[in-house]
């Protein structure tokens, strides 16, 4: 048996599996809540991450660990990166460099009213993870705002500073006192698609020494569609069952849905112009005019 005073109250517990703790131990944990409960914290699966990493990644992790220890206030980090280049890697390394450095790690990933005075009453250093927050802390669905309810907790005002991180997919849909207000979110990491020599690198990791000539061909297709590590995973897959990358990118769900147009005018000096008639590109159209200048790069 084990008995809890708390103020003037008794509770009785009969499991023997009960400990009492001081501070909150060092691992992965997860906000609950129930209405007659309230909120308390679940252990939660440890991150872990197999395989290689590439790009700047674990240098921005450091980064803000090695922030964090200068701090004498919380520290905030958005990461709201394009999808699939990485924002949740560098939002779990993060949280195993936290874990590391005896910090524990707690995930939010959906909101509650009342979860920022839960959080705020953590009074020991922490890391909260706030996964895809413009969604989760939407302020778009209803008359209340819950990123503007979550604003005091990010301010920094409680005992026992804080490391928040924000995972998200448009900062556009962030409350406007969270961007340009490195006070609260002092970093803003925005990564952008791997470069030709990243490309490189990753695919002379992942394609199998016999097709390795393709390589250079997704490399220079690079600078016409933009390729995040999803893109790559699904490219090197296909090389490397023996279809040519020319053939393979016409079946993946890889398209430039970032459609650019340029009205193109020249001006002569005896003050006449010239305007330029419609031209369209077909990316995927390998037996177009255009093919050589594809494979030979295209400045965007």
């Amino acid at each position: 048996m084990r008995i809890i005073k708390t103020g003037s109250t008794y509770d009785i517990y009969h499991d023997n599996s009960l400990v009492v703790c001081d501070k909150l131990p060092v691992g992965f944990y997860t906000v609950a809540f129930h209405q007659q409960k309230g909120f308390w914290l679940q252990e939660y699966t440890p991150f872990t991450i197999s395989e290689k990493i590439y790009g700047e990644h674990i240098s921005k992790a450091e980064k803000v660990l090695r922030s964090f220890e200068g701090f004498e206030r919380n520290l905030g980090i958005i990461l709201s990166v394009h999808k699939g280049i990485g924002k949740s890697l560098t939002a779990k390394l993060i949280c195993l460099k936290a874990i590391k450095k005896n910090i524990p790690v707690i995930i939010v990933d959906k909101y509650t009213q009342g979860i920022a005075s839960f959080l705020t009453s953590i009074e020991q250093e922490v890391l909260v993870l706030f996964d895809e927050f413009d969604k989760t802390f939407d302020d778009r669905s209803g008359d209340q705002s819950p990123q503007a309810e979550m604003l005091p907790l990010f301010d920094g005002l409680s005992t026992g500073k804080k490391i928040f991180v924000i995972t998200c997919n448009r900062y556009q849909n962030l409350n406007d006192f969270l961007v340009n207000r490195p006070g609260r979110f002092h970093y803003h990491f925005r990564f952008d698609y791997p470069s030709p020599e990243e490309i490189m690198e990753y695919l002379t990791d992942k394609v199998k020494e016999e097709y390795k000539d393709q390589i250079p061909a997704v490399a220079k297709f690079s600078g016409a569609v933009d390729l995040n590590y999803d893109c790559l995973r699904a490219i090197a897959f296909e090389i490397n069952t023996g279809e040519p990358f020319e053939k393979a990118i016409k079946d993946l769900n890889i398209l430039n849905v970032e459609k650019v147009a340029y009205k193109i005018g020249l001006l002569f000096t005896d003050g006449t112009s010239l305007d330029s008639g419609k031209e369209y590109l077909d990316l995927y159209d390998y037996n177009s005019r255009y093919r050589a200048e594809l494979y030979g790069g295209i400045n965007r």
